[in-house]
């Protein structure tokens, strides 16, 4: 299927936004550190269960430094409802002791500096500094993997290609409120196994439902 030129895309995500005015990001956070801890636990874990654990992690370890000081076997244990806890509590404890060595306990508001971080990938490094920086970035996880390739907006099975072909098409301004719109409209409408195609907002300028109408429109 062809990709969705630019002015077709700016029109699909306009109508995501009015038709998710809540979307922003689910992670409960109020600190860059916070949001950059509870990204890395949620790979492969869904945001609900994020929140459910991170409040009584923030109250027990108050900060980087905090976490710098505990051992991953402990942290571990205080996470244990969220998947991979093992590698995610080393990576965690990992990154907390290079922010308080090499940063004065700051989370960097750069990718490439964020990226070099024990278990930071490009797609948490981008959550964190549009949503705690406010830099122009537009994060692909599942969901937004799924649905773009699905309406047009992009057209790669490789999420940073698929990162960089959204941002060609969308200004700078709207790359964070087109991930957490797509986000939204790959967990309520787009989903994995049966999208609602027929009560989505953008089913006649998406790829993927033309080509499911159109066998339909040649019968008739």
């Amino acid at each position: 299927m062809a990709e969705l030129d630019r002015e077709t895309s700016v029109r699909v995500v306009e109508r995501l936004l009015e038709a998710y005015p809540d979307a922003r990001c689910q992670l409960h956070f109020t600190t860059p550190f916070e949001l950059l801890v509870a990204t890395m636990l949620s790979a492969q874990c869904t945001d609900e269960r994020v929140n459910m654990v991170t409040p009584r992690l923030f109250a027990k370890y108050r900060g980087p430094e905090a976490f710098a000081k505990a051992s991953p076997d402990e942290v571990a244990e205080d996470i244990r409802e969220v998947g991979l806890f093992r590698s995610k509590s080393k990576h965690i404890v990992e990154t907390s002791r290079i922010l308080v060595d090499v940063y004065g306990g700051e989370v960097p508001n750069s990718r490439d500096r964020l990226m070099e971080l024990p278990g930071v990938g490009r797609k948490t490094a981008n959550v964190v500094i549009s949503n705690a920086y406010g830099v122009p970035a537009f994060a692909v996880d599942t969901h937004v993997q799924r649905v773009t390739n699905r309406i047009g907006l992009a057209h790669s099975s490789d999420p940073l290609k698929t990162e960089q072909q959204v941002c060609a098409k969308l200004p700078p301004e709207l790359w964070t409120k087109a991930h957490h719109a797509l986000i939204l409209h790959g967990r309520r409408v787009c989903t994995a196994r049966k999208p609602k195609c027929h009560i989505c907002p953008v089913a006649d300028l998406c790829q993927y439902a033309r080509s499911q109408a159109q066998p339909k429109a040649e019968q008739g």
